[in-house]
């Protein structure tokens, strides 16, 4: 509690940066599982896996601390559920990153070569909107000391635009990727594996999105 006290006395959307930070260690690490199924190493993969949900955990841990400890009585320059919503977007992107792991870790995926540069652009493509998203959450207290205004919102508008574009690219790449999967013979449980992967992926950019399209309302409703 003491420690949810100072972030917000350094800053009212401090925790909410302190949380995005789990969240990128989720990415971070799935980014890493992605990078390695080309050595078909499940083991290792197995292992990264493991890491990931112990990362998912603990984002999970910081969002029920966040949630738990939040001072009824803290002015806050946002409202309250606004602010709890975004929490629980960026919670839903660790969410899914975790899924995705574990369904890279479950066996090894049938006839990857074929459709392996379309995952790999698929992936990379929900990655941006994930980072265009996660500089939004960045720009929080500049838009604080602007008091949601001027230049600093402005430049927030830009970046969710940004995101919706890479949001946009992402999908093309997704239909591009389930395209090639409907052309393949493949059991139906390596079908089914395939395009669960594949959802769960978009979800992170869906969800990525949303986080960004969140700041944008806050900003119209000031």
């Amino acid at each position: 509690m003491l420690t949810i006290a100072r972030l917000f006395g350094k800053s009212p959307f401090a925790p909410l940066q302190t949380h995005m930070k789990r969240v990128i260690n989720c990415i971070e690490k799935l980014t890493a599982i992605i990078d390695i199924l080309p050595k078909a190493d499940l083991e290792k993969i197995e292992k990264l896996a493991k890491e990931l949900s112990q990362l998912e955990h603990e984002a999970d841990l910081t969002k029920k601390d966040i949630r738990n400890h939040l001072p009824r009585n803290l002015f806050l320059p946002i409202d309250r559920s606004h602010f709890l919503d975004i929490l629980s977007i960026q919670d839903n992107i660790a969410d899914k990153a975790e899924e995705v792991g574990l369904l890279l870790s479950f066996k090894p995926l049938e006839m990857y070569s074929e459709l392996k540069p379309f995952l790999e652009d698929f992936y990379r493509k929900s990655s941006e909107v994930f980072w265009s998203a996660k500089k939004v959450i960045g720009e929080m207290d500049e838009l604080l000391e602007s008091s949601f205004g001027g230049l600093g919102a402005e430049k927030v508008k830009e970046l969710v635009e940004q995101t919706a574009f890479h949001e946009h690219e992402a999908r093309q790449s997704y239909r591009k990727a389930m395209k090639v999967l409907l052309s393949l013979s493949l059991s139906a449980p390596a079908f089914y594996l395939w395009v669960r992967v594949l959802e769960e992926i978009g979800l992170i950019a869906e969800h990525s999105e949303r986080l960004a399209n969140r700041i944008r309302m806050i900003l119209e409703l000031k």
